[in-house]
This record gives C-alpha cells, structure tokens and sequence, in this order.
C-alpha cells in the first residue's frame, strides 16, 4: 500500500508532473529515477507491480487523468489507415504486456494507438515454471519463456466488455493451448475468432512463439494455409453477423529462412489474411554480452532491431506492398520506430523499449513523428 500511495503523491506533485513529462530533449524524467528501483525487482515481479498500478489508473477517474495529462502525447499524432481501420498513431502495445486484459484501459492513457492484448489460449494455462524472464541490462533486451500464461478465454472476453477508450483499437493476439497437439490446433484458434471476432478490432494469430513446443512448424507453407483458411472462412460468418469485417493478421518469427519467410507469406496471401507482425522474439543470441544470455527461451530488444527491419522490407519486397507490416523489434527511440516506417512498416509495436525507456517512450516517439 505504500508503494501505491508514493505513486500517487508523486504524480500529484507539479515538480514531479513536470519530471514525467520531460522534454522534447529527452530532459530528466520520473522513470530514470524510479528505474533502479524497479531493477530490484525480480522481472516478471515488477511486471505485475506496474500491470497493477496501471489496471488502477485505468479504473480510477482522478488518476486516469492524471496518466493522461502526464503521458499523453501534446500533438495527436498521424492517423493511419491498415486493415479497413484508422488508427489514431501509428505507435502499438505487443502482445504480451497485457496477457488477460487487466490494465489495457490505463495503458490507453499512455498514448498509444492501438494495443494488442494477449496471447490468450482457449483454456487457462500457467505457462512455463519459473523463473522464465531475464533482463539483459547491458544489452537492453529481455529473455522470456513464458509460455503463453493466461486465465483463459472466457475471463478475457469479461475484461474486453464495457466502454472503451475514444479512438483506441484493440487487438487479441490467439494462440493454442499447450496440451494441445498440432493436429488439433486449428479447433483452437477457430474457437478464439468466434470468441473474440465480437470484442476486437482485429485478431492477431500466434504461431511463432519459440517457447511452446512445435509451435513453429505451423509456419510452414502448407501447415500455415490449412490452419488459416478455416479463419478466413469463420471471419466471413462473423462479418455477416456483426456487421463489419475483423481483420487477421498472422504474428512470424525472426529466425526464418528466407525461403521459409517466402512460404509462409505466399500461405497468408492464399488464406486472404489482412496483414503480418514482424516479428516475435528470437533464438538468436548474436551480439549479447550479458552473462544471462544462455538461458533458453525468446530474445527480444534493442539488438533484435537490425534483424526485424531485414523482415520487414523482406515481407515488403515479397508481396509488393499488399500485406500491411506491423513492426515489433528492437524499438528503443523515435529513430528506431522511423527505421521500420522507412522500410515499409505501416505500424510499429513497443515492449522491450518500455521496459528500459519507461511508459514516455510512446509520447517520444509520437511526438517525434508530429514535428
């Protein structure tokens, strides 16, 4: 209780309003002075802290307004037209923040565009055995092996109902339950786009997570389109009875082939998916120093940036141009998040650079992009 109460004091106080906001410069702010403290904190440990006090300010009327008028960007930033939606930025929340759907409407007050929530799977699940994140200081990534944790797709679809902030698009990011097998793989995600197709703007398929077991293969070119195809197929049901259409997209890996990357393209061009997230986090270790940097699971972080803008002008130079890219990897900066627009990305995804940046990142880089 004393940690929220200091949170609270702290962002009533002007001189420290001020020192959350910071400047255009990158000036002094809150998150710089309570990083360290955060850093003791074991990972997973602080993630749920600040999820919590998110969940709250979202809740809460006098601190969502105070979240808003301390992180909101000052200019509004670009709209951007993807998928048959306007997005009010071109700035979006990964999936994997917000696994249930807790703190999405704090979040909102940060400034983003667009948040995906997830991954969900049809049945609760606890995910891998712990410890499972790592943070790699030094290099400014993070390790996980998570192994898609969530209560399910029933206590989510409770947390997505009700009002939703003006302008905000909300996605899901799906993926199936570990104990079930690949061959039954298809069955679960069906059931979470007849789930969610109601609750969200659009849907985002996971099968590129390194840390459920053969997840992975189901990118194969002829896996990847007879899982997709049944999707399309229930989309278009959805669409009669909801009256608009939900746009799919399919989240990849950073560590395919280029012959690999090329199937799984052409598999999401024959399905009519509406567009691709570049990328999930890696197996590679290629350019880490840290000590903790042979523990198993997905790397994710500033050194994952040079990789995933290889991806997207990759999918651009594949399809010419008629896949939208999400771009989510290694975005630490605004010059970062212009790297991914100026290869052909059409949105741009944070996670990791939050962790090290603090939630201002979003207003950084929006308002980088308004000047």
């Amino acid at each position: 209780m004393t940690t929220d109460f200091s949170w609270t004091e702290t962002l009533s106080c002007p001189a420290a309003h001020d020192a959350i906001r910071g400047d255009a410069d990158g000036g002094v702010r809150l998150y710089d002075l309570l990083r360290p403290l955060i850093f003791r904190m074991a990972p997973e440990t602080a993630h749920h802290v600040t999820l919590a006090l998110l969940r709250l300010g979202g809740a809460v009327a006098p601190a969502r307004w105070l979240l808003q008028n301390a992180f909101r960007p000052a200019q509004a930033g670009l709209p951007v037209q993807a998928f048959g939606l306007t997005f009010p930025n071109p700035v979006g929340l990964a999936a994997g923040y917000d696994k249930d759907g807790l703190g999405w409407r704090g979040l909102a007050t940060l400034g983003f565009g667009h948040i995906e929530v997830g991954t969900v799977t049809p049945r609760p699940q606890a995910g891998n055995p712990g410890p499972r994140v790592f943070r790699l200081v030094d290099d400014r990534a993070v390790i996980n092996r998570m192994g898609f944790p969530n209560r399910g797709a029933a206590f989510m679809a409770r947390r997505l109902g009700g009002k939703r902030p003006d302008g905000l698009i909300l996605g899901v990011n799906i993926g199936k339950n570990l104990t079930t097998s690949l061959a039954d793989a298809g069955e679960d995600y069906l059931s979470l786009v007849k789930t969610f197709a109601p609750l969200a703007d659009y849907l985002a398929i996971n099968v590129s997570s390194p840390n459920t077991p053969g997840l992975r293969t189901l990118q194969t070119r002829s896996a990847l389109e007879a899982l997709l195809r049944p999707l399309d197929a229930e989309r278009q049901v959805q669409a009669e009875r909801l009256g608009r259409r939900v746009p799919l997209v399919v989240k990849l890996a950073p560590d395919l082939t280029s012959d690999e990357l090329d199937g799984a393209l052409d598999a999401i061009l024959a399905a009519h998916i509406d567009g691709v997230i570049t990328s999930n986090t890696t197996l590679s270790r290629k350019g880490l120093t840290s000590p903790l940097a042979g523990e198993s699971g997905g790397m994710s972080g500033a050194p994952a940036r040079q990789r995933n803008t290889q991806i997207v002008r990759d999918v651009v130079r594949h399809t010419g141009g008629r896949l939208p890219v999400i771009a989510s990897g290694g975005i630490m900066g605004p010059s970062d998040a212009q790297e991914k627009l100026d290869a052909g990305a059409t949105l741009v995804q944070l996670y990791t650079g939050l962790i090290y940046k603090g939630p201002g990142l979003v207003r950084e880089i929006v308002e980088a992009w308004g000047r």
